[in-house]
């Protein structure tokens, strides 16, 4: 279970971006703010306590939202529960792996997994986002708590090829887990995830696995999130008793490989 302080705002919080999100079930996936709206980003980080089964992690996270849409990444969403409880209850499936978790947000699956890795890289497209981020890396590598992995902060964003063959590059022999936690809300960026996801799964050869934990806000992303891995020659397949509700929400874990001929 998740030990948040900020349980009420950012249950609200959820609530609001969710509606939000919801809106791009119609053609045009772009979120209205009106002309008399502005834009802010909201900086007011604090230090706040999550706990996976025996696991806690102190992290620097927000209780609200900045306005602007593409800095989701500065809160931890129900999918990174959902993730991390599953993780800290089979954590034999990250022992001695490498990881490269996509859309990491504030850190708080791959700061995890660092308990159990012995390499994990976290990627984010945002440069505000990737400041916090590389904020709860330092607190975790300044802490008292045993960790076996190198952990680093990559900027990517879903579809650059600049940005993942700079990473592949620098981890030329790839990563054994591709991981995702609550980040397909924007339609127009699941065709370049799934794009990254099956380059990241190719450069291994197949030995290699995306682990997403999804959780369903439109049944039109239900469906895009599925075609577009079959599109990408990718096989979908949810983990049995992983579907569950969290914040309200049905969320899922899926283990995406590549499809074998």
């Amino acid at each position: 279970m998740l030990l948040l302080r900020c349980d009420g705002d950012c249950g609200s919080l959820t609530r609001r971006l969710t509606q939000q999100r919801q809106m791009e079930d119609g053609d045009d996936d772009t979120v209205c703010l009106g002309e008399s709206s502005f834009f802010f980003v909201n900086r007011d980080y604090e230090l706040t306590t999550f706990s996976f089964g025996s696991h806690s992690l102190d992290l620097l996270c927000l209780r609200s939202a900045s306005t602007d849409f593409d800095l989701t990444g500065q809160l931890v969403w129900p999918g990174a529960v959902l993730l991390n409880n599953y993780l800290s209850e089979n954590a034999g499936i990250l022992k001695g792996c490498s990881v490269i978790e996509l859309g990491s947000g504030v850190g708080v699956t791959g700061i995890l997994c660092s308990r159990f890795c012995h390499e994990v890289v976290l990627t984010d497209h945002n440069e505000e986002v990737l400041e916090i981020m590389r904020k709860n890396i330092e607190l975790h590598s300044t802490s008292d708590t045993p960790t076996s992995a190198v952990l680093r902060a990559e900027k990517l964003e879903w579809g650059n090829s600049d940005h993942l063959s700079k990473i592949l590059e620098e981890y030329p022999t790839g990563f054994d887990l591709v991981l995702g936690a609550d980040i397909c809300f924007q339609q127009s960026s699941i065709p370049f995830l799934f794009s990254t996801v099956e380059k990241l799964l190719r450069h291994r050869g197949g030995e290699c696995k995306f682990i997403l934990a999804y959780v369903s806000r439109a049944k039109l992303m239900d469906a895009m999130v599925v075609s577009e891995a079959i599109r990408h020659g990718l096989q979908i397949d949810e983990v049995d008793g992983t579907r569950s509700v969290v914040a309200n929400l049905e969320g899922v874990i899926f283990e995406i490989t590549l499809k074998r001929d």
